[in-house]
């Protein structure tokens, strides 16, 4: 077994670990840890910090999630289309078209519905 064919692939492999590593390592030893209050109260999630983790909580941050993932991946598909565009012609503009049409009239469904209200 020769040691240099694996070289690259070790130098790879520390230099991702360092990278990942280093940077929480250097703000975990260097950076300020003052909590209060205002750090610890409820701020997106809704819920006390430090409760027990098996608590219910509403239902409305599910449903926020799935719609953030809904739109965030509209944005992925539309990107390459984008990049795309000239070599797909009409017919992939219109093709599109329609899917953004669709997206648009779930989003209209669920505005008219209440559930992008926060109560």
């Amino acid at each position: 077994m020769n040691i240099d064919q694996y070289l690259p692939v070790l130098l790879f492999i520390f230099v991702g670990l360092g990278v990942g590593v280093a940077p929480q390592a250097l703000g975990w030893f260097l950076g300020p840890n003052r909590p209060d209050a205002a750090k610890n109260s409820p701020y997106e999630c809704g819920f006390e910090a430090f409760e027990d983790a098996r608590m219910k909580f509403d239902v409305r941050y599910y449903l926020v999630a799935i719609l953030f993932i809904l739109f965030d991946l509209e944005i992925a598909f539309l990107v390459p289309w984008a990049a795309a565009l000239k070599d797909l012609g009409i017919v992939g503009f219109w093709e599109v078209m329609v899917f953004l049409a669709i997206l648009v009239l779930g989003f209209v469904y669920m505005w008219k519905k209440g559930a992008l209200d926060w109560e």
